[in-house]
């Protein structure tokens, strides 16, 4: 096992960057001299206000005692609805969960392996495949879920849970290769001829070299495909059958006017969001740290 310990040291070692001081009292200096207004500055806030104050009013109607777009008080009757007499909005939620979760751990594989071997390996076709593979993020999503309904449809598969997971890790998979050999694309080939003169087979070099190296990448496409999971619609409603995800029911919800308990339930999903990145970003900070 020494031989893992050098290379997983010398993977992880830190190398340290010469700086140029002239760069940094220049870069000290422009920076004081910005005025405190312009225009990127300008556009910068204009485009948070753009993403940010339709969940600050959803928010705050998620609070309203009525169900009007008039404010007419403060009550907390749709959060206890919510908890209450919404069992078809958690069961939806519960399907998209287990669909994006299954998804992103099968593409995951699927498109961290593919972007390894089609980075280091010559074979016939290579660049075909690596052309093709970016296919399913151009292409219209209805143009995929019918392709998809029909090619599923005939081998006979009934539509249901299991046709939304293979639907969805097929437009999830250049999610995961793009990132992946993004990461591929800047390793050091050095640590994999160390690994080798120091006696590792090619299962060894990948489990325990190349996979940590690359693994910010790996774990970024994994988050990827769960939100493009969990917030897709159209292809979903071509290949779900009777299963209700979360997308199609809110839809149904808003067909009959936006209730306030989906207002409520945003709020609640906007916190819990939050709350995994907060975590995730020590995790990964404690992480980095660590090596």
């Amino acid at each position: 096992m020494d031989f893992l310990a050098t290379v997983i040291m010398a993977l992880f070692k830190k190398t340290p960057h010469a700086k140029n001081e002239n760069n940094v009292h220049a870069k000290r200096d422009w920076k004081k001299r910005q005025s405190p207004f312009s225009f990127s500055k300008t556009v910068l806030c204009l485009t948070l206000a753009f993403l940010f104050l339709p969940l600050l009013v959803i928010i705050f109607y998620s609070f309203n005692s009525s169900k009007g777009a008039e404010f007419t008080g403060v009550s907390l009757r749709w959060y206890e609805e919510l908890f209450t007499q919404s069992g078809g909005l958690w069961m939806s939620l519960l399907y998209s969960a287990i669909v994006a979760v299954v998804s992103a751990f099968i593409s995951t594989i699927i498109g961290s392996m593919a972007a390894i071997g089609n980075s280091w390996y010559k074979f016939f076709g290579r660049n075909y495949i690596q052309t093709i593979s970016f296919l399913p993020m151009v292409l219209p999503e209805v143009i995929m879920g019918v392709s998809l309904l029909i090619f599923l449809t005939g081998f006979g598969m009934n539509m249901g849970l299991t046709s939304i997971i293979i639907a969805h890790t097929t437009f999830c998979l250049p999610f995961v290769y793009l990132m992946v050999s993004a990461r591929v694309d800047e390793f050091d080939y050095s640590i994999i001829e160390a690994s080798h003169d120091l006696g590792a087979n090619e299962a060894q070099t990948l489990y325990l070299v190349i996979i940590p190296a690359i693994f910010p990448g790996i774990m970024s496409g994994f988050m990827m495909s769960i939100t493009l999971s969990i917030e897709d619609f159209v292809i979903t409603s071509l290949v779900n059958g009777n299963v209700i995800t979360l997308p199609i029911f809110v839809l149904n919800q808003v067909r009959r006017g936006v209730s306030p308990v989906i207002n409520s339930f945003s709020f609640i999903l906007i916190l819990a969001i939050c709350g995994l990145a907060i975590i995730a970003r020590k995790s990964l900070k404690g992480f980095a740290a660590s090596h």
